[in-house]
C-alpha cells in the first residue's frame, strides 16, 4: 500500500499533521489538548477519505444539489494535492496546496466536472488556526460548485456540549427531512446533520473539556452541524463504535442556491478559523 505524505509539525504550543491527499488537515492540538479530531479508525490510504479532520469538500457537498452526484463531498477530499508554500516561524506555520484540473483525471467523479479551475487550501497554524479555499476560474466559462471545510471538533461529550450561535437560523433537518428554526442553543440528543441558513461566528460550549471553540467563517452562506450518534456511527468501519461521543462536525459551507458561481477570471475565498478560550473567560 503506498503511503500518503504527511506533514506535521509543533508551533506556539500546538501540534498539527496534514496529509497531502485531499490538503487535508487531520489533527491540531492547543496545549496537549485534540482540538481537530480524527478517529483512531480513520484509513490513510489513496483515493480513501480520512475520516476527521478538516476535509475539503469540493466541488459538491454531501450528494451535490440534485442528491446524483457521486463521491459523497466530491473528488477534492481525495485528490492528490500539491504542497507550493511552506513556511515555518517561530509563532506560526503556514502550509498552502494546489490542485488544478489537470490533477484530477481519473479520478471518480471528476469526469463529470469541467477542468478550468485551480484549488489552494492554506492553513495558517498558531494559537489559533486558519482554514482558507481558494477557487479560480481559470477557464473562458462560468464555473459553479459548491464547497463545505468538513471541520471535525474535538468535545467531551456531544451530549453534553451546547452550540451557541444559532439561535433563530432556518434550517433543513436532513435526518427527518423536513424545514425548522433553531430555537434556543444547539442540544444534541440523536443523529444530527443539520444544514443552518446562518454564517457567522459559532461557539461550542464544552462543560466536560472546560472550554469553548470559536468557528468563525468568512466567504460562507451555511454552517452544518453533523454528528451521526450511536447506530449510525455503529455502521461505520472508520469509526470506533463509542467515538462519536467525542467529535462534532461544525462545518463552513456554501451549499444550495448559494451555490458559487465564478465568471472568467474571478475567484472566491473562503475561511474557517478556530481559537479556543476557557469557559471562565465568558
Amino acid at each position: 500500500m503506498t503511503a500518503l505524505t504527511q506533514r506535521s509539525g509543533t508551533v506556539a504550543g500546538t501540534r498539527y499533521t496534514a496529509y497531502d491527499q485531499g490538503a487535508h488537515l487531520a489533527q491540531w492540538s492547543v496545549e496537549g489538548a485534540p482540538v481537530v479530531w480524527v478517529s483512531e479508525q480513520a484509513r490513510y490510504a489513496v483515493g480513501e477519505p480520512i475520516r476527521g479532520g478538516v476535509p475539503v469538500c469540493w466541488p459538491w457537498f454531501a450528494d451535490g444539489p440534485d442528491g446524483r452526484h457521486r463521491p459523497a463531498h466530491g473528488f477534492a477530499r481525495t485528490a492528490p494535492w500539491t504542497l507550493v508554500e511552506q513556511e515555518q516561524g517561530r509563532a506560526r506555520h503556514r502550509l498552502t496546496w494546489q490542485l488544478t484540473g489537470a490533477d484530477t483525471d481519473g479520478l471518480p467523479g471528476a469526469q463529470t466536472y469541467p477542468t478550468h479551475f485551480r484549488l489552494a487550501l492554506t492553513a495558517d497554524i498558531g494559537p489559533d488556526l486558519a482554514l482558507t479555499l481558494a477557487v479560480r476560474n481559470t477557464g473562458d466559462d462560468e464555473l459553479v460548485f459548491e464547497a463545505a471545510l468538513h471541520t471535525y471538533l474535538a468535545v467531551g461529550d456531544v451530549r453534553q456540549v451546547e452550540v451557541l450561535g444559532l439561535e433563530g437560523a432556518g434550517y433543513y433537518d436532513k435526518v427527518l427531512g423536513r424545514h425548522a428554526r433553531q430555537e434556543g442553543p444547539v442540544r444534541l440528543e440523536g443523529e444530527t446533520d443539520r444544514v443552518y441558513e446562518r454564517s457567522a461566528a459559532v461557539v461550542v460550549d464544552d462543560p466536560v473539556r472546560d472550554r469553548q471553540l470559536r468557528v468563525t467563517p468568512v466567504g460562507a452562506t451555511h454552517t452544518v452541524v453533523w454528528n451521526p450518534w450511536a447506530d449510525k456511527a455503529g455502521a461505520m468501519a472508520d469509526l470506533g463504535d463509542q467515538e462519536w461521543t467525542g467529535m462534532l462536525c461544525v462545518e463552513t459551507a456554501r451549499v444550495g442556491r448559494d451555490a458559487v458561481r465564478l465568471a472568467a477570471g474571478q475567484e472566491h475565498r473562503m475561511t474557517a478559523r478556530i481559537e479556543t478560550t476557557d469557559r471562565d473567560a465568558r
